[in-house]
């Protein structure tokens, strides 16, 4: 079980991430209303019961702080929701042009997205840790193995982009993965030959993109043969219960002599719910044995693994040649920026679409428990993972406004398509009609979103 430290640090890192998404979605709506000289009343942080008010501007506007933290909204001078004094009804919302309306409803979405290129271009100049993308041996009888890959090969492309780190290395042949072809893969041998592969993944399931597809592929991480070291450690969890400390070195767990991290991963994720004695070594000293009982975690696939809430590195000694920091330039960084969060973004909207026909399983979909829970590890593994969370939420949170369904912004941009086609503003029946249409849409997204939340904290 979480401490409550542990579910106060989870909660705020969760708060400050909304607060910060929804104050940017919001102030783009804002920002190019006041350009089209439209009349803002309120900008409310929040739902439901104010909690704090200012009135600011020369147009009085009410800045608002609400009691309920999930989202937040612009109210604009508006016929259709009051009266409005013939002096002001040239800044009425509902009295601009289609241009004008179209370009205010859209600048929320674009605003997440263009604080997702910040992030990105932010992370890009200081620099991106990651490991080089060395392959271990294939699992016998994998697309891996039957493609040809060898123990210390180092893909170097993937269908002709340049791969850098694991972290790029696994997105691109995720990509490749939901669309279950085969991929061409260049990678440098040992012998510092260029062979390109063949990765055949066609045999790839709905539940295998849930749960490990690598593993899935016999693509394993090379071992680097030496005793791993603990990194950062979940408060709460069962590492540090027991007793271990960052820098820690484990030897042998259940009397078995450890050379990797991947062995000492197995040994964890066999033993869910079951103790190991662990031989630690600390600061060149060996301690008395520890018991460690990993907490049982559900994979997406139905699989109950054992975690031990720490991360597990290979001691710098031994791995120098194997980190790389991935770094750009002032323009180059921010090029860089753009593709990431344009890349994201399309093959986020193929997911929705694979979910739509089935290719993809519905518990891809989270709700707030899992994104609070999401937030509060990124922000344990430091500021660079945060703000990648960060990014990423914030284009999920464009993309999803961006989708044609009324009540959100994609639906109201759907309506102004059709008017600037149609020459006129769609009937208030049709409007009332998809207004139903998206409320229903909505709330069936959003029980599947809290089914797989609860799903998951039943399961671990």
């Amino acid at each position: 079980m979480e401490t409550l430290g542990l579910l106060l640090f989870k909660g705020a890192a969760f708060l400050v991430a909304l607060g910060v998404l929804v104050v940017i979605h919001e102030y783009g709506h804002y920002w190019v209303a006041r350009r089209c000289n439209v009349k803002v009343l309120r900008f409310s942080v929040g739902f439901g019961k104010p909690l704090k008010t200012w009135v600011r501007g020369a147009d009085q506007t009410e800045w608002v702080i609400a009691a309920v933290p999930l989202g937040g909204y612009v109210k604009m001078l508006d016929e259709r929701e009051a009266p409005v004094a013939e002096t002001e009804l040239p800044r009425a919302f509902n009295r601009q042009n289609v241009w004008k309306r179209f370009a205010i409803v859209l600048a929320g979405p674009v605003a997440n997205l263009l604080l997702a290129i910040g992030l990105y271009w932010v992370l890009f100049l200081h620099g991106v840790p990651g490991m080089r993308p060395v392959v271990g041996a294939p699992v016998a009888d994998s697309a891996s193995a039957r493609a040809g890959f060898a123990a210390g090969d180092t893909l170097s492309k993937i269908d002709g982009v340049p791969v850098s780190t694991w972290q790029d290395a696994r997105w691109l042949l995720l990509k490749h993965a939901v669309r279950k072809g085969t991929v061409a893969v260049e990678v440098m041998t040992d012998n510092d030959q260029t062979i390109t592969r063949s990765l055949d993944m066609s045999a790839l399931t709905a539940a295998d993109l849930d749960g490990d597809f690598l593993q899935t592929l016999g693509v394993t991480r090379f071992m680097i043969k030496s005793p791993p070291e603990i990194g950062r450690l979940t408060s709460g969890g069962s590492a540090e219960r027991a007793g271990l400390k960052a820098g820690d070195e484990i030897v042998a767990l259940n009397n078995a002599r450890i050379e990797s991290v991947e062995q000492v991963i197995k040994l964890i994720q066999q033993h869910a719910g079951e103790p190991l004695i662990a031989e630690i070594r600390r600061d060149g000293k060996l301690l008395p044995p520890l018991q460690i009982t990993p907490d049982t975690v559900t994979e997406g696939d139905g699989r109950k693994i054992g975690r031990i809430g720490a991360t597990l590195q290979p001691p710098r000694s031994a791995s120098d040649k194997y980190r790389v920091v991935v770094r750009y330039g002032l323009l180059d960084g921010l090029g860089q920026a753009i593709a990431k969060t344009w890349d994201t973004s399309m093959f986020s909207l193929k997911m929705l679409g694979k979910m739509l026909v089935g290719d993809v399983s519905l518990k891809n979909l989270s709700g707030p428990i899992t994104i609070a829970d999401y937030a509060g590890q990124s922000a344990q593994h430091g500021w660079i993972a945060y703000l990648v969370f960060l990014a990423l939420i914030s284009i999920s949170l464009g993309v999803l406004n961006l989708l044609p369904i009324p009540l959100l912004d994609g639906g109201h941009l759907m309506y102004y398509i059709v008017e600037i086609f149609k020459g006129s503003p769609v009937s208030e029946k049709f409007m009332e009609i998809g207004q139903r249409v998206g409320v229903g849409v909505l709330l069936l997204m959003m029980a599947f979103a809290l089914f797989n939340d609860v799903n998951r904290l039943i399961s671990g």
